[in-house]
């Protein structure tokens, strides 16, 4: 167990987040992390608002610790999941893609803990000054949308940790205990985690989708679609067919009409390798195997302390 800010915040044992994924995080996966004594968040961003509130009601039954939505602020029906966030009484809601400013107040108005993902030193600043508790600093490394900037996971969290006071998470290419560890050395007080949790029984991701993510090599996904929203895939035909687009330099048109509709949900929710938009980081290259949620955080617990442990032990002495 560990005693910071963030477990605090959270009413945690470990400060581990469960990312809130697209088509991956439903109840079970938020569930089954909580228990574990993580953060488990209900991914909001694919679910129509009685489909969410569906989420939530099983997600209370599965678990009595604390879990949290993931709400992206450009959703369609934002004002609809705002509605049920509050009438259901969830307590934490980590917001993304969007301005913090237009929300935060009215969640926290309502009882509720907020925290904001943002990927630059700008947008830490305004989400601070929208009022949110703590945020996520996810850096380059990170699957699925990501920023504009490419900044790094090792050189944005010490620039956040620079730049703003309140509770700092990191998040992009974390996936184990080591990963843990570094990013607290560079000022995280926790860490939120998308990928690995994809690999695991409860993620509601196509089980397609999964052996696909834990067969991933280094280099096989990439960041692409920067003229829409920049975001990370694992590379098959449908990633070729845009970057072959690219290269020809295709208009914003054009590429909206290659991307179509629901190419996220076909690739991870209904398992198409070759048509669907496969969203994953880079650290998947080092998964190898589908494992339990609960084992999951306590395999990244056990890590960072065996890690920890070993740092503090090193021969510092020079001769």
């Amino acid at each position: 167990m560990m005693n910071n800010r963030i477990t605090k915040l959270f009413d945690i044992k470990y400060p581990i987040i469960q990312a809130g994924m697209i088509w991956c995080s439903g109840w079970r996966l938020a569930g089954a992390v909580s228990n574990a004594g993580g953060l488990g968040l209900i991914g909001a961003g694919s679910m129509y608002p009685d489909v969410l509130r569906e989420h939530i009601r099983k997600c209370k039954q599965a678990t009595t610790r604390p879990f949290g939505v993931n709400l992206p602020l450009l959703y369609p029906d934002i004002q609809e999941h705002i509605k049920i966030i509050i009438e259901e009484g969830v307590k934490i809601v980590f917001t993304s893609a969007g301005n913090p400013a237009t929300w935060t107040s009215i969640l926290k108005e309502n009882g509720m803990t907020v925290v904001h993902v943002i990927a630059n030193t700008k947008f830490a600043l305004k989400a601070t000054a929208a009022g949110v508790d703590a945020i996520v600093a996810e850096g380059f490394e990170a699957g699925g949308h990501n920023g504009r900037e490419e900044t790094t996971t090792m050189c944005l969290i010490p620039l956040i940790r620079e730049t703003v006071e309140i509770p700092l998470i990191a998040a992009g290419g974390i996936g184990n205990g080591k990963g843990m560890l570094a990013a607290m050395a560079l000022g995280a007080e926790g860490v939120q985690i998308g990928s690995r949790f994809v690999a695991t029984p409860e993620s509601s991701a196509h089980d397609n989708f999964k052996n696909v993510v834990i067969n991933t090599k280094e280099g096989e996904t990439q960041l692409t679609l920067k003229q829409l929203t920049p975001v990370r895939l694992i590379k098959n035909k449908f990633y070729h067919d845009v970057e072959a687009a690219e290269k020809r330099c295709a208009s914003p048109e054009e590429m909206k009409e290659i991307l179509g509709r629901a190419r996220a949900k076909k690739g991870m929710f209904e398992g198409d390798l070759e048509e669907g938009e496969l969203e994953i980081g880079q650290i998947s290259s080092s998964f190898k195997s589908i494992q339990p949620a609960g084992e999951v955080v306590e395999e990244i617990w056990n890590d960072f302390l065996r890690e920890r442990e070993r740092i503090c032990t090193m021969d510092l002495t020079t001769k």
